[in-house]
């Protein structure tokens, strides 16, 4: 029992990480994007990037809370 509250802590930093990282990297890709004068097409890239880690956040996310409602 232990260990899974372990393998569940240990998802939920890994988790918080991802969701600060993709936050952190749009923001950043889209100052870079205006100042440099990125196409559009390079600004849809970073969106769909960042958009990809919060879609992962979301399906671990449902994946701890499923494990902690047994």
């Amino acid at each position: 029992m232990s260990q899974d509250r372990e393998k569940s802590s240990a998802k939920g930093r890994q988790l918080a990480l991802v969701i600060a990282g993709s936050g952190i990297f749009w923001v950043l890709g889209q100052a870079l994007g205006t100042q440099l004068e990125w196409t559009q097409r390079t600004r849809l890239l970073i969106d769909l990037i960042a958009m990809a880690g919060f879609f992962w956040s979301l399906v671990v996310g449902f994946q701890i809370w499923r494990a902690r409602q047994g």
